[in-house]
């Protein structure tokens, strides 16, 4: 039973999915559209149009700084809600931005904020075409949701991967989070650390085009509780195993040199543009090449396979060929990530 509410219930990993479970899904009773609903906990939910899906979802933004290397809250904004669309197969259509805004906010921080999101919905390319302002008496600083419906022609859920698939990553993990903790505590290397945060949209459909949407058998963003989490949750859904081989997942040396520093593992934080992918074996040389023809694909690699032992756990083969599993983590260890 959750009697008070945390930091911890709101950072991924397996304390939010009790809050999620316990409280929210119990207490809402009106849950889908005719799709993909609210019980689902994927990315989003669809609502069947004629021969194509409709894909809605919703995302609250809270980050903290709100400028940080590689991005800032508008930025990431934009790319989180078009990554959740993309995920679940849909191409996006249209955003709707929310802004909580405390009372004495700069006004030149707020036009960066909304320039940054006018130019990264142009990378997509995807309109704003509504929104919502309110400013509050307390020092907040500023709270961003942004809301996005897509089209889809079949969409993709994280619940699909089947034994003998292959697991695919778009690019580098962890670098996200490690930038956002390294930046707080001040840690600094020779190359600047910086986050992830971009759409992801192109990378996705550069796979659809090439190997069909039939053959995505399941999507995620690893946001919250990273790699880590998205794994975990994909195993679970999907009833099967996951087996990954540590050395073919791609770290950035300073992201790996940091973490080590921080006692954080970079398959647990957060990314806010990578997209992991499940693909019948047969075409994950042709989705990789795909994703590697992109420009925020172009660092993608095959990490490992889906086995039909040890049914909704993840299993990482190590450096030195032993095995243990990969835990979901009980929350993202970098608060205010995203």
């Amino acid at each position: 039973m959750v009697e008070k509410i945390k930091l911890e219930h709101g950072a991924g990993g397996e304390i939010m999915e009790e809050l999620l479970r316990d409280v929210i899904l119990r207490t809402l009773t009106l849950k889908s559209a005719g799709g993909i609903g609210l019980d689902a906990l994927d990315d989003g939910a669809t609502i069947p149009l004629g021969d194509k899906h409709i894909v809605f979802t919703i995302d609250g933004h809270t980050v903290r700084p709100l400028f940080f290397p590689g991005g800032d809250i508008g930025r990431l904004s934009v790319s989180g809600t078009v990554n959740d669309l993309a995920v679940m197969g849909a191409r996006p259509l249209a955003l709707a931005n929310s802004m909580i805004i405390g009372e004495g906010f700069d006004g030149e921080d707020l036009k960066k904020i909304l320039r940054s999101m006018d130019e990264t919905a142009k990378e997509v390319p995807v309109p704003i075409v509504t929104g919502d302002t309110k400013v509050v008496e307390d020092e907040i600083g500023i709270f961003v949701i942004t809301a996005g419906i897509g089209i889809a022609e079949r969409p993709v859920t994280d619940s699909g991967a089947k034994v003998g698939d292959t697991v695919l990553v778009s690019g580098t993990v962890g670098d996200h989070g490690i930038a956002l903790m390294s930046h707080r505590e001040g840690i600094a290397f020779e190359t600047e650390l910086e986050s992830d945060v971009a759409p992801v949209w192109e990378v996705v459909e550069a796979v659809a085009k090439a190997i069909g949407w039939e053959n995505i058998h399941a999507m995620k963003d690893p946001t919250r509780g990273g790699l880590s989490n998205a794994l975990n949750e994909m195993a679970r859904k999907a009833d099967v195993g996951i087996l990954i081989r540590e050395n073919d997942v791609p770290v950035r040396p300073e992201v790996r040199a940091a973490s080590d520093m921080l006692g954080i593992s970079p398959f647990d934080v957060a990314n806010e543009g990578k997209v992991v992918m499940v693909v019948p074996r047969e075409h994950a040389e042709e989705a990789l090449e795909a994703m590697r023809r992109t420009e925020k694909g172009k660092n993608a690699a095959i990490i490992g396979e889906v086995i039909d032992r040890y049914r909704g756990k993840v299993l990482v083969e190590t450096g030195i060929g032993g095995k243990r599993f990969l835990e979901p983590p009980a929350g993202d260890p970098v608060p205010r990530v995203c």
